[in-house]
C-alpha cells in the first residue's frame, strides 16, 4: 500500500507557522519571565505568585477541553478552527499587555488586578491555541507533510523565542532606565501588536482539508470516552504534561539563576571576553551601539550584567535549537519520531540535572552545558505536535470517530496543567526563604539552584517512560494514514 501525499504550499506552511511565533511572544515571555515579574516588579511574593499559578492554569487547562468540544461543532465557510484564530487575536494582544502592566493600585487590588487579567488571558490562549493547533491535523493527511508543517511551525516558533528569550530582560532595562514596570509595559506592547498581526495572517493563509465523516454522529460523550481508550493518547497526555512541567520549572528558575547565583564578576568578564561589554569612557563602536539598541551592551555599573548575560546565553542557545528544529523532519523521516524523541528528551534530561554541579564562578563551563541542552531538545521540539496529529488519526482508525479538536484540547489541557512547574519553582523559592530584590542567603541560593536543575530534571525523567511505551510506530503511522485516506474516498463519493 502507498503512503499518501498531499503536499502544501511554502505560502501556506509558512503563514501557519507564523501563528506560532505569535503565540510564543505570549509563551516564552510568561514561560521565563513571568514569575519574577510578580515576584520582584509587580510586588506580590512568591507564596501568592505560587498561587496564582496553580489554580489560575489548573482552572484554565479543564477550560481547554471546552474549546476543543465547542471547535469541532463549529461550522462555517471558514472551516471549523480557522474562524477561532480570527475571533480571539485582537483580545488576546489587548489582555497580554495589560497583564504585564503594573497599576498604582494598593497591594489587595494589585493582587485582584493579577488574578483578572492572568485567568482572562489564559482564556483567550486556550480560545486560540486550541484549535490552532488542531489546524495540524486537518490541514493535510500526509503523515511526513505534518512533520513538515511542524518543522515550520517550530522554525518560527524558535525565532520568535529567540528574540523573547534573548531581548526581553536588555528592552525592559532599556526601556525603563532603571524603572521596570514601564520597561515592561513598552516591551510587551510591541510583543502584543506583533501577535495580532501573525494571528490575522495564519487565518487568512491556511485551508481545512481534513473532514470527518458527515455522517458522523456528534457526541461529546462519545469524544470523552475515544480519547481516554486511546493509550496512544493517554501517554501522550502524559507526556506532554511531564514536558511542560520540566520547561516552565526551568525557564522560570533560570531567571533567577543568572540574577541571584551566577557570580556577578565572572559573568561581566565572560560578557566582556564575547564583546558585549562597555567601553572605558563610554564610547562605544557601531558594532556595539547597535548591539546597545536592544540592551545587549554591560552598562558600566554591570546593573543590567544577569539580564544581558541570559538573554545571550538564551540566543546562542535558541540558535542551535533552530538548527535541530530544521533537522526533526530527515532524523524522524530516518529514525521514526519515537526514536528521535526518546534520545533528544533523554540527554537534555542528563545536561538539566548535571548543571547542578556547575559552580557559581564558572560561568564558562555553564555556557558550554548551556549548549548542550538545546543540541539535544530542538530535534524533538516539531515531533510533539505532529504525533498529536498521529494520534488522531488512531483514534478516527479504532473508532470511525473523529475529534480533532477535543484530542488536542486535552494535550494543551495537558501543556497548560504543566505550566503549574511555574508554580512549583515559586513554591521552592518560598520553602527556601526567597526575599525579592536583595541578596539572597545560602539557603535560598540552594534552593534556586536545585529548582533550575535536579528538581526540573524530574518531570523529563518521568517523561521518557511514557515515550518508551508509545505505540505508534512508522510502518503502523503510515499504515493508518493509507486506510484513513481509502474511507475518506469512500465517503466523499457517497
Amino acid at each position: 500500500m502507498s503512503h499518501i501525499v498531499q503536499k502544501l504550499s511554502f505560502r501556506e506552511k509558512l503563514g501557519y507557522s507564523l501563528g506560532d511565533a505569535a503565540t510564543n511572544f505570549f509563551f516564552q515571555t510568561m514561560l521565563m519571565f513571568q514569575n519574577r515579574f510578580y515576584t520582584d516588579t509587580f510586588g506580590i511574593s512568591a507564596a501568592a505568585a505560587a498561587w496564582l499559578f496553580l489554580v489560575v492554569r489548573l482552572w484554565d487547562a479543564c477550560f481547554d477541553p471546552m474549546v476543543g468540544i465547542a471547535s469541532d461543532r463549529t461550522n462555517s465557510r471558514w472551516g471549523k478552527f480557522r474562524p477561532w484564530v480570527l475571533w480571539t487575536a485582537l483580545p488576546f494582544g489587548l489582555v497580554f499587555w495589560l497583564t504585564f502592566t503594573t497599576p498604582s493600585f494598593g497591594a489587595s487590588t494589585k493582587i485582584i488586578y493579577a488574578w483578572g487579567t492572568y485567568i482572562v488571558l489564559m482564556m483567550l490562549y486556550s480560545a486560540n491555541n486550541t484549535p490552532y493547533s488542531a489546524l495540524t491535523g486537518v490541514m493535510t493527511e500526509d503523515v511526513d507533510e505534518r512533520t513538515s508543517i511542524s518543522t515550520y511551525r517550530f522554525f518560527s516558533a524558535m525565532v520568535a523565542t529567540l528574540i523573547v528569550q534573548g531581548l526581553t530582560r536588555p528592552l525592559v532595562y532599556k526601556f525603563g532606565h532603571g524603572y521596570d514596570a514601564k520597561g515592561w509595559s513598552i516591551t510587551i506592547s510591541i510583543y502584543a501588536s506583533l501577535c495580532v498581526v501573525f494571528y490575522l495572517i495564519t487565518f487568512l493563509s491556511v485551508r481545512e482539508r481534513v473532514r470527518p465523516d458527515p455522517k458522523q454522529q456528534t457526541s461529546v460523550k462519545g469524544d470523552i470516552a475515544d480519547v481516554f481508550k486511546c493509550r496512544p493518547w493517554v501517554l501522550m497526555f502524559l507526556l506532554t504534561l511531564c514536558i511542560f512541567i520540566t520547561l516552565a520549572w526551568r525557564g522560570s528558575s533560570m531567571d533567577y539563576y543568572f540574577n541571584y547565583y551566577v557570580d556577578r564578576a565572572k559573568l561581566i568578564d565572560f560578557l566582556n571576553a564575547v564583546g558585549l561589554g562597555g567601553a572605558a569612557g563610554g564610547q562605544l563602536s557601531w558594532g556595539k551601539t547597535m548591539l546597545n539598541w536592544f540592551g545587549l551592551i554591560v552598562a558600566p555599573d554591570g546593573s543590567n550584567a544577569g539580564g544581558v548575560g541570559f538573554g545571550f546565553f538564551n540566543m546562542t542557545g535558541i540558535t542551535l535549537t533552530i538548527v535541530g528544529v530544521l533537522f526533526s523532519k530527515p532524523l524522524s523521516v530516518r529514525f521514526g519520531k519515537k526514536g528521535v524523541f526518546l534520545t533528544g528528551m533523554g540527554a537534555a534530561t542528563v545536561v538539566t540535572a548535571l548543571i547542578y554541579i556547575v559552580p557559581r564562578d564558572n560561568v564558562t563551563l555553564l555556557f558550554w552545558l548551556s549548549l548542550a541542552w538545546p543540541a539535544a531538545w530542538g530535534p524533538t521540539i516539531p515531533l510533539l505536535w505532529a504525533m498529536i496529529a498521529d494520534v488522531a488519526d488512531y483514534s478516527e482508525w479504532k473508532t470511525g470517530r473523529r475529534a480533532t479538536g477535543f484530542v488536542y484540547a486535552g494535550i494543551v489541557f495537558a501543556l497548560k496543567a504543566g505550566l503549574m512547574g511555574g508554580a512549583f519553582t515559586n513554591g521552592v523559592l518560598a520553602a527556601y526563604g526567597y526575599v525579592a530584590n536583595v541578596p539572597q542567603t545560602e539557603q535560598a541560593l540552594h534552593g534556586i539552584r536545585l529548582s533550575a536543575t535536579v528538581f526540573a530534571a524530574i518531570p523529563f525523567a518521568l517523561g521518557l517512560v511514557c515515550l518508551a511505551f508509545y505505540p505508534i510506530s512508522k510502518e503502523l503511522n503510515l499504515r493508518i494514514g493509507d486506510e484513513l485516506a481509502e474511507r475518506r474516498k469512500k465517503f466523499a463519493t457517497e
